[in-house]
């Protein structure tokens, strides 16, 4: 008589099979490498990092809401949004820049805004990366993702990001990133003239 195998042992080839599948190369879905979205570096773990999804206030960041308003926290790496007339609040996670150097705080606005934006690499980022390629249109391959908003700052931008591993990281060369579906989001919240503030 054949034994029928019970729901533990079941059970127990389920896990070991599903592990088995999730510790294989199939998770190895970004090599070969790519230099323009290479891994994040190991961080230090972060403490109870929830705390940079706790909803905030406008008033002691901004004096009005006009043209509404973006905070954007680069230490909890969280983007916040506030309307004109205050009735829409969004929180999203972003990716910040590298390093401090990298890293611009104050006061700014959007200036532009772009579907399919194309790239380009500043003239600091090809000095230190010079195997970069000078343009990239828009596309899969693009780092800006599938929308940008142009800050009042020559080369900053708040954008999107085809490289999902990027996002509540240090991983930028200046710019603020977004997932691509948070970017359509938050651009078709905004207009030109919306307030930016980096802390």
């Amino acid at each position: 008589m054949v034994k029928k195998p019970t729901s533990l042992s079941t059970r127990r080839s389920f896990i070991v099979g599903a592990a088995s599948v999730l510790g294989s190369p199939a998770l190895a879905q970004f090599t070969p490498e790519d230099p323009l979205r290479p891994a994040p570096e190991p961080e230090a773990p972060v403490r109870r990092n929830i705390s940079s999804f706790r909803a905030l206030d406008w008033q002691p960041y901004f004096s009005n809401t006009r043209n509404g308003a973006i905070l954007v926290d680069t230490v909890s790496r969280a983007l916040h949004y506030w309307s004109e007339d205050q009735s829409v609040y969004r929180l999203f996670p972003s990716s910040v820049p590298l390093t401090d150097e990298l890293t611009r705080r104050g006061r700014t606005s959007v200036i532009r805004k772009v579907v399919g934006p194309s790239w380009a690499p500043t003239p600091s980022m090809k000095k230190r990366n010079p195997e970069w390629p000078d343009y990239i249109p828009p596309g899969p391959d693009n780092p800006l993702g599938t929308h940008a908003l142009y800050l009042s700052w020559k080369y900053y931008r708040i954008h999107g990001t085809h490289d999902t591993r990027k996002i509540g990281r240090r991983s930028s060369n200046g710019c603020i990133g977004l997932y691509n579906e948070h970017i359509a989001q938050l651009f078709d919240l905004t207009k030109v003239g919306t307030q930016v503030l980096l802390i």
